[in-house]
């Protein structure tokens, strides 16, 4: 059976592998912003917590003092304030939207720097 001598003067792929600045792109710095705004990101996790904290205890404060023990209109209850977040979020992003196509229009570039229309 044949197997291949590796020689002296060759390198391995390791070899190849280990040297700084192998490719043209590396010497260059990376851009390592972040793709999202931090602000979008914040507002994403405060819908997310209330998405959570705000059906949950008005199930458990309509269910007793409101209702009576009825945890069908409880459970009603919390199913439409987890509507109410979700439309919240919908229009506080669309009014976002809408601010940045207003800078654009205006030429201050600011937050949709990065965004292109596909």
């Amino acid at each position: 059976m044949a197997t291949r001598r590796i020689i002296s003067q060759e390198k391995t792929l390791l070899e190849k592998d280990d040297r700084i600045g192998s490719s043209p792109a590396a010497s260059d710095k990376s851009n390592i912003t972040p793709a999202v705004p931090a602000s979008v990101i914040i507002k994403l996790l405060a819908f997310t917590f209330a998405m959570i904290v705000i059906p949950i205890s008005s199930y458990f404060l309509t269910v007793d003092r409101l209702f009576k023990g009825n945890s069908t209109y409880a459970g009603a209850t919390a199913a439409i304030m987890a509507n109410v977040v979700l439309i919240g979020y919908i229009i506080v992003a669309m009014a976002e939207d809408q601010s940045d196509q207003e800078n654009e229009k205006k030429g201050g570039g600011g937050k949709a720097e990065g965004k292109k229309d596909l």
